[in-house]
């Protein structure tokens, strides 16, 4: 482990951040003397960001408590063109409504992470189509497009895997590694960005934007990305069984988020602790130091302290309450996440194959079937094995809802309304 003077490297190192840095010792000095201004890109491909996106957020939160200046950059410029770092096919073309709509939610994820304002270290919330829409095409290639190589383009694993497997690349996309280079060259002049960070997947992107300030005689510019996360045992990081883990609660329950996290894998449990809380490492220590029945502890506070930083700390533990008397009390608790059922169908009884899909716990009636068969159904905690079971007014608890379960994990109430 390298061995940083600045509190910023250093807290990336010790917490597992670290896979790549342009000049590690000049971004150290750099980081030492003076407030630096840093940057991410976030395109808007989503109304929310998910749980692979929370590493890039936690680099910004720990640059800037490490005092310095984030700048959050919102791709409304990018995102109309697609970046084809780690894509086997083209994305979709967006309309620039569909993007507008994703930016103002997205925008919404980083409010618990980073302080915005006017102070030198306050973080700013920055557009790419603020210049990338107003730009002169022809002026571009001629004063910036003339120190883009081509060949560095190609050589890059991105274009290379697409290349190499004859799978079609576009030169929208092919100018998307272009814009993001000039993208840091833009921040640079306008804010005095020094730092670009991103996952290991944007060392390409990032070291154009490097090498493109150089040649049209910017600051010296620097980069740091992360590896790419995947579990232990090769899942992708922000994906689940039921789909995407979103940060946005409109998109995710916050129980859900919590028990994503309730769920992770034993081997992943003191890096998780590292990466996605700000514990101190001697408190995550002897919580990755607990083994058998008891890392089931250091699971739950791992779940509860990230779910505290994207969803608030009143809301992390009251989940955390609610997963306990669900799993330990075997009570029902009132604030499990609900699905409102239309209550005429249930007073009139109703199929559970249907119910089952309508609450999210089976994708068609074909999967709750099999759900069914193999035991991994409950109703108000009593398994069902009759998959033409009819569901009414009978199976209503004091509540008036039904709990609906899947497995050990996975609870809704449904409630008629």
């Amino acid at each position: 482990m390298a061995s940083f003077k600045s509190d910023f490297l250093r807290t990336l190192s010790e917490r597992g951040f670290i896979h790549q840095v342009s000049d590690e010792s000049g971004l150290d000095d750099l980081l030492t003397k003076e407030i630096v201004t840093a940057y991410i890109g976030f395109d808007a491909t989503a109304k929310s960001l998910h749980v692979g996106s929370m590493t890039q957020i936690m680099l910004l939160y720990w640059f800037q408590k490490t005092g310095h200046r984030p700048i959050v950059l919102m791709g409304g410029g990018t995102s109309m063109v697609g970046d084809p770092s780690g894509k086997d096919e083209s994305r979709q073309l967006m309309t620039p409504q569909f993007i507008e709509d994703n930016k103002a939610e997205i925008k919404k994820c980083f409010a618990p992470f980073l302080t915005f304002g006017d102070g030198p270290q306050d973080a700013v919330m920055a557009d790419n189509a603020d210049w990338l829409l107003e730009l002169n095409y022809v002026d571009f290639l001629r004063d910036y497009g003339r120190h883009l190589s081509v060949n560095a383009m190609l050589a890059r694993d991105s274009v290379k895997t697409r290349l190499d497997r004859e799978q079609h690349l576009s030169f929208l996309e092919f100018n998307y590694m272009c814009l993001q280079a000039y993208d840091y060259v833009e921040l640079n002049r306008r804010y005095g960005t020094r730092l670009q960070l991103g996952g290991s997947d944007q060392w390409g992107n990032i070291v154009s934007g490097v090498d493109l300030g150089r040649r049209a005689g910017a600051d010296q510019l620097y980069a740091v990305t992360t590896p790419l996360l995947a579990t232990a045992s090769g899942a992708k990081m922000g994906k689940s069984a039921s789909g995407a883990v979103w940060l946005n609660a409109d998109m995710l329950p916050v129980f859900d988020f919590w028990q994503y996290w309730r769920n992770t894998e034993d081997a992943d449990v003191g890096r998780f602790l590292k990466l996605f809380t700000t514990l101190p490492l001697d408190e995550i220590a002897k919580l990755e130091a607990l083994d058998g029945a008891e890392l089931n502890e250091a699971k739950k506070v791992l779940a509860t302290e990230a779910t505290a930083l994207v969803h608030g700390r009143d809301a992390a533990q009251q989940v955390a309450e609610t997963a306990r008397k669900t799993f330990e009390e075997g009570t029902v608790a009132t604030d499990l996440p609900s699905v409102d059922i239309d209550g005429t169908s249930i007073s009139a009884g109703t199929g559970l194959l249907g119910l089952i899909v309508e609450a999210g716990l089976a994708k068609s009636n074909g999967e709750a079937r099999r759900h069914i068969k193999g035991g991994a159904i409950k109703i108000n905690d009593v398994a069902v094995n009759d998959e033409s079971l009819i569901i009414d007014n009978s199976h209503l608890n004091s509540d008036g809802a039904i709990k609906l379960s899947f497995g050990k994990k996975k609870h809704v109430l449904l409630r008629p309304v």
